[in-house]
C-alpha cells in the first residue's frame, strides 16, 4: 500500500492506494476461473450439499459438468450472448449453478430478492430487459410472471434437470464457442441497489470486475482461499457481497456450502462446520444477545458478562501488547472453559474467521468475538464497487476501521469528507440511466456518498452516509450511525433511527426485538409481557435509558441522544422498512413515523415547561 500526494486527483485531499498484483485480463471470463479450479484437481471437493446420509461432497469436475449441461440447456432454449435473465430464490447450490451456466454462455443473471413484491420485481424485470428467469418456487414464479412475458423455469418443479436434458442435443463445440466468445468487458450481472431511498438503480458489473477481484482479493483474504477452508453462505446471493465472495471461494481450493433458511443456521453450522463466514453486524449482535439471554440470569449471567469483559480486554491487549498479561492468560483460560467453548461449539466448532460488511461492526463486538477466538475482518464496499473496496486482514486488523484498499484499488477523501473510489472494480454504469451515472463520477473517481477518513496506515474509517447526516437547529452535524450501532447492542433493541434534523436536540426511535423479550424478562425476574406491554414497561424503559447513556459516552453532548421513543412494531422486510440486506429505509421511516417524531419533541418541551 502506498499513499499518494493529493495532486492530480481533483477534489481529493488524501489518497490511499494498494498496487495491483494481478492486472485485469480483458480476455478472461468468470467461467475461465471455474475451469481453472477444475483443472487443478477435478476430483477435489468444491461444494457440499445436504443429502439423505448427511453432508455430500460435490467435486470440481462434477460441478463443472453440471454447469456445462445446464449451459447447453439455456442455449437450446434460445438464450443469447448479452441476454439478461432473472434469478429469484434463496441462497443455494442451484443458484450458483444457474449463475455459472449463464456466465458460461455470455448471458447475465439479474438477481431478484426472494422477499420482493410484485411491484419491486416488475421494476427490475422492465428496467433490466429480462428475456426470462429462473425461480426457486412456484410462488416466486408467480411474482415474476405478473410482469415477465418470457420463459420462467421453476427449480422446485425440476426445471434445471429438464433444461439439462434438453441441452444434450447441443454439441460441445457450440458450447465452447459460446464460452470463448465471452470477454472481460461483457456484462456479468445487473444488481439493483437496495433502495433505501428512491427507486433502485441497476448496477452493471462486468466479468472483468469479478475475475480481477477474485485474483487480487485472494492475496488479502487468504483464509478464504487456502486449502482446508470451508465456507457457509447464508447471506442472500442476490446481494453483491455474497455473490463476489462465492466467486472468489470457488476459484480457490475452498469448499462452499449454502444455508437457504437462516432459521436453520445454527443447525447448518453444526452440519457443515465452516472455518469462515460472511456476516452482517446484526447477525453477530443477535448471536451475542442470544448467548447472554440463554444464561437465564442470576449467577450464570454474571459469569457471562465477566467472560465477555475478559474477551474484550484480552483482544485489546493483543493490539496494545501483542499478547496477554499473565493474569489475563489465566482469566481467558477460565472464561474459555466456562463460556467461550460453548459459543464456538454453537457456531460449528471450527469457525475462526469472518468477514463483516453492510454496516459498521462496532469495536465492542469486534473485540468480543476476537477475544473468544473468532476474528472478524470488517470491510467496506458498495454494489457499485463489486462489494469490497477496503478490508481489514491478518497482520493489520484495525478495529474501528475497514482496513486498507484491496490490491488495484484507490480510496480518496474529498474536501467535504466524501469517500471517493477508483479501480478495476468500479461499475460501468447504471443500466439505462446515463444521467445518474454521470452524477456519481468526478475526474475518474466514483463518489460513494459516504463520509470517512484515512489514518496514517492508509486504513479507511467510515463516519456516515452523507445523505444521512443530521443538522440540528443549532447547526451541529450529527452522524447517526455511531449512535445507532452502539444502541443496537442492547439485547432488547432491534432497530434504531436517530432523528433531529432542524430540531433542538438529537432523539431516537427504537424498536424492540420481540424474540429477545421473553428471555430478558425471565432473566430479570419479571412476568411475561406482550410487545405492547413491554414497550411501556418502566423497567424496560429504565434499561434502555441506561443503554442510551452508555451510547452517549462516545459523542459530545451536542451529538448525544436526549430523548427516545419506543415504537409499537419492529422494522422488517415484510412491512417495507428494511431492505433485503437489512438496512433501514430511513426516509420511509421518517415519513411514516413523523407523528412519533413530533410527539417525542412535544413531550420533551412540555416536560421542560412544567419543570
Amino acid at each position: 500500500m502506498r499513499r499518494v500526494a493529493p495532486g492530480g486527483y481533483g477534489p481529493s485531499v488524501k489518497v490511499s492506494t494498494t498496487p495491483i498484483i494481478y492486472p485485469p485480463n480483458a480476455d478472461e471470463s468468470i467461467a475461465d476461473l471455474l475451469l481453472e479450479r477444475r483443472d487443478r484437481d477435478p476430483k477435489a471437493p468444491m461444494l457440499e450439499v445436504a443429502g439423505p446420509a448427511g453432508v455430500e461432497p460435490v467435486s470440481a469436475g462434477a460441478f463443472v459438468d453440471a454447469v456445462e449441461g445446464l449451459a447447453k440447456g439455456f442455449i437450446a432454449a434460445g438464450v443469447k450472448h448479452g441476454d439478461t435473465l432473472g434469478i429469484m430464490g434463496r441462497t443455494c447450490e442451484q443458484w450458483t449453478r444457474v449463475d455459472y451456466a449463464l456466465w458460461y454462455i455470455g448471458a447475465a443473471g439479474v438477481p431478484v430478492y426472494e422477499t420482493s413484491s410484485e411491484a419491486q420485481a416488475a421494476w427490475i424485470v422492465r428496467d433490466s430487459g429480462m428475456v426470462g428467469a429462473v425461480a426457486e418456487t412456484a410462488a416466486h414464479a408467480a411474482i415474476l410472471r405478473a410482469s415477465l412475458t418470457g420463459q420462467i423455469w421453476v427449480m422446485e418443479e425440476g426445471a434445471l434437470a429438464h433444461l439439462t436434458e434438453s441441452g444434450k442435443a447441443v454439441p460441445d463445440a457450440v458450447l465452447q464457442a459460446r464460452r470463448s466468445a465471452v470477454r472481460g468487458a461483457d456484462l456479468a450481472t445487473v444488481i439493483y441497489t437496495s433502495g433505501t431511498t428512491g427507486r433502485p438503480k441497476g448496477v452493471e458489473l462486468s466479468h472483468l470486475s469479478f475475475t480481477t477481484m477474485a485474483r487480487n482479493t485472494a492475496t488479502a483474504l487468504d483464509f478464504i482461499v487456502c486449502p482446508g477452508s470451508r465456507g457457509l453462505l447464508f447471506l442472500p446471493l442476490a446481494h453483491v457481497f455474497a455473490r463476489v465472495i462465492n466467486v472468489i471461494a470457488l476459484h480457490s481450493p475452498a469448499v462452499m456450502a449454502y444455508s437457504p433458511d437462516t432459521k436453520n443456521l445454527v443447525a447448518d453450522l453444526g452440519l457443515y462446520k465452516p472455518t469462515f463466514l460472511l456476516v452482517v453486524p446484526r447477525v453477530l449482535e443477535k448471536v451475542y444477545n442470544a448467548a447472554e439471554a440463554s444464561t437465564g440470569g442470576g449467577f450464570k449471567l454474571r459469569v457471562f458478562r465477566w467472560a465477555a469483559k475478559v474477551a474484550i480486554v484480552s483482544s485489546r491487549e493483543l493490539d496494545s501488547r501483542g499478547g496477554f498479561t499473565p493474569v489475563r492468560r489465566v482469566q481467558h483460560a477460565l472464561a474459555r472453559r466456562l463460556v467461550y467453548r460453548k459459543l464456538t461449539k454453537m457456531m460449528g466448532g471450527a469457525l475462526t474467521q469472518a468477514v463483516s460488511g453492510g454496516a459498521p461492526l462496532g469495536e465492542r463486538l469486534g473485540h468480543f468475538f476476537r477475544g473468544i477466538g473468532l476474528t472478524v475482518y470488517e470491510g467496506y464496499g458498495l454494489t457499485e464497487t463489486t462489494a469490497p473496496t477496503a478490508v481489514n486482514r491478518a497482520g493489520l486488523n484495525k478495529l474501528g476501521t475497514v482496513g486498507q484498499p484491496l490490491p488495484g484499488q484507490s480510496v480518496a477523501i474529498a474536501q467535504d469528507g466524501e469517500i471517493l473510489v477508483r479501480g478495476y472494480h468500479v461499475f460501468r454504469g447504471y443500466r439505462g440511466n446515463a444521467a445518474a451515472t454521470s452524477e456519481v463520477f468526478e475526474d475518474g473517481w466514483f463518489r460513494t456518498g459516504d463520509i470517512g477518513s484515512l489514518d496514517s496506515d492508509g486504513c479507511l474509517a467510515i463516519t456516515a452516509r452523507r445523505k444521512e447526516l443530521i443538522v440540528t437547529a443549532s447547526g451541529k452535524n450529527v452522524a447517526p450511525g455511531v449512535l445507532e450501532d452502539r444502541l443496537r447492542g442492547h439485547p432488547l433493541v432491534s432497530q434504531v433511527v436517530v432523528v433531529g434534523e432542524g430540531r433542538p436536540f438529537v432523539g431516537a426511535l427504537i424498536t424492540l426485538d420481540d424474540e429477545m423479550i421473553p428471555a430478558w424478562l425471565a432473566n430479570h425476574g419479571k412476568s411475561p409481557l406482550t410487545l405492547d406491554q413491554a414497550r411501556i414497561d418502566p423497567d424496560i424503559h429504565a434499561s434502555l435509558a441506561r443503554a442510551v447513556a452508555r451510547t452517549n459516552e462516545v459523542v459530545s453532548r451536542a451529538e448525544s441522544i436526549r430523548e427516545f421513543r419506543v415504537l409499537d412494531a419492529d422494522f422488517t422486510e415484510a412491512n417495507g422498512y428494511l431492505t433485503p440486506s437489512l438496512k433501514v429505509k430511513r426516509d420511509q421511516v421518517l415519513r411514516d413515523f413523523a407523528a412519533e417524531v413530533d410527539a417525542l419533541y412535544a413531550d420533551a418541551a412540555a416536560r421542560r415547561a412544567a419543570s
